[in-house]
């Protein structure tokens, strides 16, 4: 998959925890099942964060990059 590949984006970047989760619970709503969300970041707990929240909420974690100051996830969205 591409980084371009994704249907949604939610930009938390100036956030920090527990906020960036707290959207995604509401991004991650907001595609259906099977289609792709990224999110881009700051706040370095995310990475600890956003991998439990895939694991948790039996969401796909399909990528995690940092580019500069920013964290940057594809998550596919679970049944």
């Amino acid at each position: 998959m591409s980084v371009t590949d994704y249907d949604a984006e939610l930009d938390a970047s100036g956030l920090f925890c527990p906020e960036p989760v707290m959207m995604l619970h509401t991004g991650i709503n907001a595609v259906e099942p099977g289609q792709v969300l990224r999110v881009v970041a700051t706040d370095p707990s995310t990475t600890r964060d956003i991998p439990r929240f895939c694991q948790f909420l039996g969401h796909e974690l399909i990528s995690h990059a940092e580019q500069g100051e920013q964290f940057v996830y594809l998550i596919r969205r679970g049944e």
